[in-house]
């Protein structure tokens, strides 16, 4: 499935109202995605996330406003979303270098951040030269057995994965041997959005099981569906796999005929990953449907 048009018809809902409150869930709605999914790729065409865009084109229409017209800067700082004129100005300069004042009397123009385009173009323009292809396989249901946090993913203004993510690792692994009729070989992070408008992700790291014996203290089953999946080998240290993931939301998905089912996504780790290593590897599996 191209979800080009879907990001762009975002971004337009976004310029309609950029002098009211947006409501993040309302722009995913608007454009048919859930929230998750709509940030997940929105993050990986522009580098930035949603929020920040918002904010960003809500201050550029500030810019606008300073230039080409009378109003004064309170009430342009209320457009922009701000409850007082300090808030506006603190903002203002600590983007711009200037307060509104200075930036109306100077007339600088090439700081005004524009609407962004989203087409094939600008998807080539980011990812030249980059040739993955993934594995196209039904994967079985799966019985896992894992310890769960939530966290923010680099999606989200809130990104809190590098605090979250290895300290559980780190728990699970040293407690892995507590773990009955484990299936030897893989490791598996499991990652799904959490229910409803919020930005926050679950994530479980896991190991499948041969059977259903009661988890240890501290852990908790997951059961998963059988699903076809698009499998994807991410080559270099782990901790940049979000450069992979960012790759196959942007640009594979958006270009393989295919959608994302909204289950989960899986991390697989085998023996040959190692997270210190240039030479590593691992694999990302996400779920998907065609059309």
């Amino acid at each position: 499935m191209n979800y080009l048009p879907q990001i762009q018809q975002g971004i337009d809902f976004i310029e309609t109202y950029l002098e009211e409150d947006i409501a993040l869930a309302t722009v995913a709605q608007e454009a048919g995605l859930s929230l998750w999914h709509y940030q997940r790729i929105f993050k990986a065409l522009t580098k930035e996330t949603l929020k920040h865009y918002i904010r960003t084109r809500r201050l550029a229409n500030a810019l606008d406003k300073l230039l080409d017209t009378r109003l004064g800067i309170l009430d342009i700082a209320i457009l922009a979303g701000y409850h007082s004129q300090e808030a506006f100005t603190r903002a203002f300069k600590e983007r711009y270098a200037l307060t509104p004042n200075e930036f109306r009397q100077q007339g600088r123009r090439n700081l005004i951040v524009r609407k962004l385009k989203m087409d094939a173009d600008y998807l080539r323009h980011l990812h030249q030269n980059i040739e993955h292809t993934p594995v196209l396989a039904t994967r079985p249901a799966m019985l896992l057995v894992g310890m769960h946090t939530r966290f923010y993913g680099s999606d989200s203004d809130k990104n809190n994965l590098g605090q979250q993510l290895p300290q559980l690792w780190e728990r699970f692994i040293a407690r892995l041997p507590e773990v009955r009729h484990a299936v030897p070989g893989s490791c598996y992070g499991v990652v799904l959005p959490v229910a409803g408008d919020s930005d926050e992700l679950e994530y479980y790291a896991a190991i499948e099981v041969r059977q259903a014996d009661a988890p240890p203290a501290g852990m908790q089953r997951i059961e998963l569906p059988a699903a076809h999946c698009a499998t994807f080998v991410h080559r270099g240290l782990g901790k940049l796999v979000d450069r992979t993931v960012d790759f196959i939301y942007s640009s594979w998905l958006c270009q393989s005929g295919y959608r994302h089912s909204g289950g989960a996504d899986l991390e697989i780790y085998d023996a040959s990953f190692d997270p210190l290593s240039d030479n590593s590897q691992m694999r990302y599996a996400i779920p998907i449907v065609w059309g």
